[in-house]
Order: structure tokens, then C-alpha cells, then sequence
């Protein structure tokens, strides 16, 4: 018989509402997994399994909440917790506790979720590896970066679910590099209050799971709305395929799942065409390095005055350019964003999502340098719902991720052509 650890959400749910299975089962199972692994995988920065096991008992005890309730979730270290510390990846915060939830956590624990532990972060999700989460797959790779944590416990069945951050590609690299389900929502879609150190024009919630229907019920979950009954759309989506000269950096096993991909779409009756983006409007990262600059010194005025030699170079180095950065130059670079966006919007007009991966190959080993985004920043820059489908293998058994990007603000469709892709691609490959 299979440990409870391996179902994913949808299944627990079931079996949760069905009476077969109780939460403190689930936990115990979760638990036991954890114990095992997370000498190696070293994917929470806090856990107390007393903790978890109280509130699956307790939840046990009492009528249903939602179609989550009794499930655990891992909450990534930026978010606030009432009764867990928050650090932020950031020694000067190690054991401090805030004593309320951000949002993000509030609807989860209202909804009868099991908070399970605080997930392994960067610096205040900055792009340098801490060196501590290892990738579940082979420990010598990089599992992603600022929500590598959440990315590795839910692929390494220590928990169904999990949720992250992303500012350029923190939840679609992750998701990619550990091989599970990844969703970048647009920075509004998912209530950011009490995200403390947020940015405002890039932050986004993710979220993990092990598939589409877990997502979409974490989701209904985040926006309190009803679960759904089959997240995929019912009509073949018209589907884009971006190429620039990023493509050029792809490996041939990428190459070919892309390819695989757009052949059985195709068969399966979508539209598919390719949007030439000119280089001209792709913007350098000058344009991303005065948006963070400007918004961490923004957001982060106080740890930056009280704990300014504490932060690691990269932060160090960002804090330097925020202060060569006028707010008209900020204010500058946010239009020209924008006037980036309108543009893509009217060469992506007629496709419903684009099509690309999630990154130019498999995990790469691991490094103390920042990993290459290029496949998601752009799109976070563009303020765009994206989500990572983890279809395929690369030539050393690793995943490798196929990218979904929808419009802005148009999450709900986003997912359902994404449900639809996968439900494609699989049933093809069965």
C-alpha cells in the first residue's frame, strides 16, 4: 500500500471528503517522509511536527471548511505566519516571529489547511543561491532559487502542496528543475497583503502541486471560490510560439519536447502560429535592474537602515543602484514597460496563451552564482500568468518544463488552456 505522502491534493481531497483517509494519517505520512529526506533535500527553514499533527487532529474534530481541509501545505519563509517564525532567507531574522498571517496564509488556514512549515528561501527571495536545498532528483543540482523550497518538498512527496514567490523566474525555474506544477500568477491575482517585502510592479504568489487539478484547487482556495469541476478548457486554445534569440540557447532534448509538443497540439486540433518578437522590444536588463533597485530600497527601507551591512553582495550591490536611480527614471522605465506591453499585446492578439519552455534545459549543477531567467523574466517584467507543465526528461533523466504564459490578469483562462495542453500531452504519451 502507497504512503499518503504520494497522492497529490485532488486525490487527498477526495479521499478526505470521503471519510477513507484522515488528515493526521496525511500529516503523519508527510512527516515521516520529511524525516527521511530532509537531511538530504534540506527543503524547510521551519517545521514543528507536534505542531502539524495538532492541527490535523484538530481539524479531524471538526466539520469541512473546504475541499482543502486536512490538506498540508508549505508556506515559503517570506510569507508572515501567526505561530511560526519568518526569516526572509536573512540571519538577522533567524527565529523571529511576526505573531500574524499574510493573506496568502490566512485563506489557507480559514479554509482548514494544515500550515505545515516554513520552505527554504533566498535573501528576500533574491536570485543568489543559499547553497542549502539540494534538487530532489540529484542532490548535485540546483533545484531553482528563491522558492527552491517549496519546489522540493512537493516534488519529493513531503507535502502535496506548497506556495512560493516570483519576481523574475522563482516559481517557473523551480517548478521546472524539480519537475512539478508550477503557477506564476499575475502580480494582482493572488491577494498580496502582508507580503511585506513584495515589489510592487513584479512580486507575484505561486503556487506548486503535482498536477493541474491540484493547482486549480489551491487556487479556488487562494480567490475563495468554488472548486472546480474540470479546470481544462473545452475547445482547442490558439496557441503562440515566441521566438527571439534566446531559442538559440535551448539543448537538443528541449528542442525536441517543444517540438513533440506543437506536433500532438496541432493533431489535437489547436491553432498554432509563431510571433517573431523583434529585439527591439525586448527590453535589456537595465530595464528589471531600475525596477528592483527602485522597489527593494522601497520596501525594504527599514531592514536596509537597520541591517544594511548584514544583506549578502547581490542585495548589497542593489541597494548601491537604487541610489543612482531618480524616480523619474523609474517612473520612465515603468512606461516604457508598458509601452512594451501594448505592443506584445497586439502581435500576441490572436493567440489565446503562448508556448515556450521553461528553461533551456534540465537542472544545471548546483552553483552559488544566480541561475539565468531568461525564459521567465521577460514575462514577469510584462506582468503575465504563467505556468509550468512538467512534461518531459532530459538526456540525464531530469525534467524538463514546458511554459504556458497567458495575458495579464487573465489567470483563470491561462490555467485552462494550460489543463487542456497537459491533458494532451499526457493522454499522447500514455
Amino acid at each position: 500500500m502507497s504512503r499518503l505522502n504520494t497522492i497529490g491534493a485532488a486525490e487527498a481531497a477526495k479521499r478526505l471528503n470521503a471519510g477513507t483517509i484522515s488528515s493526521e494519517a496525511l500529516v503523519r505520512d508527510c512527516l515521516e517522509r520529511i524525516e527521511a529526506r530532509e537531511g538530504q533535500v534540506k527543503a524547510w527553514e521551519y517545521i514543528d511536527p507536534d505542531y502539524a499533527i495538532a492541527q490535523a487532529k484538530a481539524l479531524d474534530a471538526m466539520p469541512r471548511r473546504s475541499v482543502l481541509h486536512g490538506v498540508p501545505v508549505g508556506v515559503k519563509d517570506i510569507f508572515d505566519t501567526l505561530d511560526m517564525p519568518t526569516a526572509h532567507g536573512f540571519p538577522p531574522f533567524f527565529g523571529q516571529r511576526g505573531g500574524v498571517d499574510s493573506a496568502c496564509v490566512a485563506v489557507m488556514r480559514a479554509a482548514g489547511m494544515v500550515i505545515m512549515g516554513k520552505t527554504v528561501t533566498t535573501e528576500f527571495a533574491c536570485p543568489v543561491p543559499r547553497m542549502t536545498t539540494c534538487n530532489p532528483h540529484d542532490l548535485s543540482r540546483t533545484p531553482g532559487v528563491s522558492s527552491s523550497g517549496s519546489a522540493a518538498a512537493v516534488a519529493d512527496c513531503m507535502i502535496p502542496l506548497a506556495i512560493g514567490s516570483q519576481t523574475g523566474g522563482s516559481i517557473i525555474l523551480p517548478a521546472a528543475f524539480c519537475g512539478v506544477y508550477g503557477y506564476k500568477s499575475s502580480p494582482t491575482a493572488l491577494d498580496r497583503t502582508g507580503y511585506r517585502h513584495g515589489k510592487p510592479s513584479l512580486d507575484s504568489i505561486g503556487l506548486f502541486g503535482r498536477s493541474m487539478d491540484d493547482l486549480l484547487l489551491l487556487r479556488s482556495v487562494q480567490i475563495s471560490a468554488a472548486a472546480p469541476q474540470d479546470g481544462a478548457r473545452q475547445s482547442p486554445p490558439r496557441i503562440g510560439l515566441p521566438r527571439s534569440r534566446i531559442w538559440e540557447t535551448l539543448d537538443p532534448a528541449t528542442r525536441s519536447a517543444m517540438e513533440n509538443t506543437v506536433r500532438i497540439l496541432q493533431r489535437a486540433g489547436a491553432g498554432i502560429g509563431y510571433v517573431d518578437l523583434p529585439e527591439t522590444i525586448v527590453p535589456s536588463d537595465d530595464f528589471f535592474a531600475v525596477v528592483t533597485a527602485w522597489e527593494t530600497a522601497d520596501v525594504m527601507a527599514e531592514e536596509i537602515r537597520n541591517h544594511g551591512p548584514a544583506f549578502n553582495a547581490f542585495n548589497r550591490r542593489k541597494i548601491d543602484v537604487s541610489k543612482s536611480v531618480t524616480q523619474d527614471q523609474y517612473q520612465d522605465t515603468l512606461q516604457k514597460i508598458a509601452a512594451i506591453q501594448s505592443d506584445v499585446n497586439d502581435m500576441t492578439r490572436d493567440y489565446d496563451v503562448l508556448l515556450l519552455p521553461s528553461a533551456p534545459g534540465e537542472a544545471p549543477l548546483a552553483t552559488p552564482d544566480p541561475i539565468p531567467d531568461d525564459f521567465a523574466k521577460f514575462w514577469s517584467l510584462l506582468r503575465t500568468p504563467a505556468a509550468n507543465l512538467p512534461l518531459y526528461k532530459g538526456a540525464h533523466g531530469l525534467p524538463l518544463g514546458i511554459q504556458v504564459i497567458g495575458k495579464p490578469d487573465k489567470d483563470a483562462d491561462m490555467l485552462g488552456a494550460a489543463a487542456w495542453i497537459d491533458r494532451k500531452v499526457r493522454d499522447a504519451s500514455a
